[in-house]
């Protein structure tokens, strides 16, 4: 029996992290949707541990592709052959699902961007700032003090007779003025509604600001699975917005085409993948202040058992490689430069 054969993009935000598995022709096989809950390197390991159980450990992984915030610490888990930013990954996997697109609206849990593309190619992007008005997690707590469940809060808006004008350009405006809404007896589905208007304000005031938001218009990010959050920015923007199918993961799906690419441009293309049985490894995080300049900057290592695997933070390059010491000696050493005047 044939061996089955994949192509792996992972996705490490700070809410989630999304898993997408390819065939070798492109199609979907696998998609994975798991909370990081700030344990980026235990999720990533429960992820392959998940996937194996559901692909078997005979599968072959052609090639692995990162991205998020996390893509970095990811790649250095699963041995990456592709590391991307957001924007890449989320610009390669709507073009393939519709090479018209011309604008990508993207929210997630902690963060919010927008695309723009033209003829296939990223001219523009912008991401929000420190303000959480314009994301998924505002919405969660919002949800959460309604006690209302965050998968019914976009179909009550759909609901609403007569939304109501709630302040979105500060999460902590927004939610005084929906209590004051309340208390003046407004229906629980106006309120949430007007809520929805708020955030899609909030996101093209702040993040679409000056940009030409042209049709195709593809919804990505968990966000999009708000139904009143779409109805909001299709009657603010006045053409239609689409919700391509995997739109919670197109990250993780846009990393996965991109390892395929890698792939198909090589003439003997090899992965660096470590393989599905890395998620029974002992990964270990640590940092620690170099003290080898007054910079003393913040360093992160990380370990596989008792291999120093990779280390960053650093501004001058002198623990960013892959062949290192152990910290200990290095420190040691450290100290003998520093006790006898010898600066390296």
């Amino acid at each position: 029996m044939p061996v089955s054969k994949y192509f792996l993009g992972v996705d490490v935000g700070s809410v989630s992290t999304n898993i997408v598995l390819l065939y070798e022709d492109g199609t979907i096989a696998q998609t994975m949707y798991l909370r990081t809950q700030g344990r980026p390197m235990q999720t990533i390991q429960e992820g392959m541990r998940e996937l194996r159980a559901c692909i078997g450990s005979a599968a072959e992984i052609k090639g692995v592709g990162t991205t998020g915030s996390a893509r970095q610490l990811a790649a250095t888990l699963l041995g990456a052959d592709v590391v991307k930013n957001e924007i890449t990954a989320h610009a390669v996997a709507a073009s393939r699902m519709n090479a018209k697109v011309q604008t990508i609206l993207e929210i997630g849990g902690q963060d919010s961007k927008i695309i723009i593309l033209r003829n296939g190619v990223v001219v523009d992007f912008a991401m929000n700032t420190v303000c959480a008005a314009g994301t998924g997690s505002f919405l969660d707590q919002q949800a959460s003090r309604l006690g209302i469940p965050i998968e019914e809060f976009g179909v009550l808006a759909l609901k609403a007779q007569h939304p109501v004008r709630i302040a979105g350009r500060c999460s902590v405006f927004a939610e005084s003025d929906m209590i004051h809404k309340q208390q003046l007896g407004h229906p629980l589905q106006d309120i949430i509604a007007g809520l929805c208007q708020a955030m899609v304000r909030n996101y093209l005031n702040n993040v679409g600001k000056n940009k030409e938001i042209l049709g195709p218009v593809f919804f990505q990010g968990g966000v999009a699975a708000n139904p009143g959050i779409r109805q909001a920015f299709e009657e603010e923007l006045g053409q239609e917005v689409i919700v391509p199918e995997h739109f919670s993961v197109m990250g993780a799906l846009g990393a996965a085409f991109l390892a395929q690419e890698r792939f198909l441009n090589k003439k003997s293309p090899t992965t660096n993948f470590r393989g599905l049985k890395m998620a029974e490894s002992h990964f270990k995080a640590r940092s620690f202040d170099c003290k080898g300049c007054s910079n003393h900057c913040e360093v992160v290592e990380i370990r596989q058992e008792d291999k120093v695997l990779t280390r960053w933070g650093d501004r001058c390059g002198k623990w960013s490689v892959a062949d290192v010491e152990p910290i200990e000696i290095a420190e040691v050493r450290d100290q003998q430069n520093l006790a006898s005047g010898s600066h390296k």
